[in-house]
């Protein structure tokens, strides 16, 4: 499928009109891309979005190795001291979504849905249910059954070790806009997450796509599927959009696009 012209694409300025009329989510492939970089991006979108001057969007990608803290987090749930996470080239970053910490790193795929939810239901609950929704039925496309752990936040999978976390999920809201988003394991090294507490649980361990099959996806196939899954569990017709137009719709939003939380 082509990518979108710059300045084609079928929305309006006020944000719940773009989603209400047309259910439209451009899908941003942008691969390896530093966090905090990732981050800053985000902040922009989410200004855009409020502003109408960009569609609802996910953002896929992956990080070069980093732990993150959410609003919630103990910093006594990094295990490994600063001297070690620099050697091993880890970064450290304070955010603004929910949860506890949690790890990023090459082989995982992160998600970042810029949505106005609004339009779609007004319920932040709801909203993460979608979330596990969708990678519960990506998790599904590639055999296996993945479940939700009654209070606990995620993507869980049965296995003869017992209940181990797949994917995790931590968002943020901006007047219903949202930002941050998932992180599945697809062939995540799971070592890392030995230098944390991942998501503050201390009983349950980790895995990825990789470990569960005895085998190593093909990330594009993950990736593939994951937009799938979100556009049929939120109801969405997905088109590609390029970081070059991405860049260009940025460009060319109100510079008075203003935030606020």
């Amino acid at each position: 499928m082509p990518s979108t012209p710059c300045g084609a694409w079928p929305f309006t300025s006020r944000p719940e009109v773009s989603v209400q009329s047309h259910r439209i989510c451009g899908v941003v492939r942008l691969g390896l891309i530093e966090y905090r970089r990732a981050w800053e991006l985000q902040r922009q979108l989410v200004r855009a979005r409020q502003a109408g001057a960009v569609p609802d969007l996910l953002l896929l990608c992956e990080h070069p190795h980093v732990i993150t803290l959410g609003r919630n987090a103990r910093r006594e749930h990094i295990r490994a001291s600063r001297h070690l996470l620099a050697q091993m080239g880890v970064d450290v970053v304070e955010t603004d979504r929910g949860g506890d910490v949690t790890y990023h790193g090459p082989g995982q795929l992160v998600g970042y849905p810029i949505l106005y939810v609004a339009a779609l239901r007004r319920d932040v609950v709801w909203y993460v249910r979608q979330l596990e929704e969708t990678l519960i039925q990506a998790t599904a496309a590639f055999g296996l059954a993945a479940r939700r752990e009654p209070g606990r936040t995620g993507v869980w999978v049965d296995t003869p070790a017992g209940p181990a976390k797949l994917a995790a999920i931590g968002i943020h809201f901006s007047r219903w806009v949202s930002s941050h988003g998932f992180a599945y394991n697809v062939a995540t090294d799971l070592r890392y997450f030995d230098l944390i507490v991942p998501c503050g649980i201390a009983d349950r361990p980790v895995t990825s796509l990789e470990r569960l099959l005895g085998r190593t996806p093909a990330p594009a196939s993950v990736a593939d599927a994951v937009a799938a899954c979100f556009a049929d569990v939120f109801g969405y017709a997905l088109e590609p959009v390029t970081p070059e137009t991405l860049d260009h719709w940025l460009a060319e939003a109100p510079a008075a696009a203003g935030g606020g939380s």
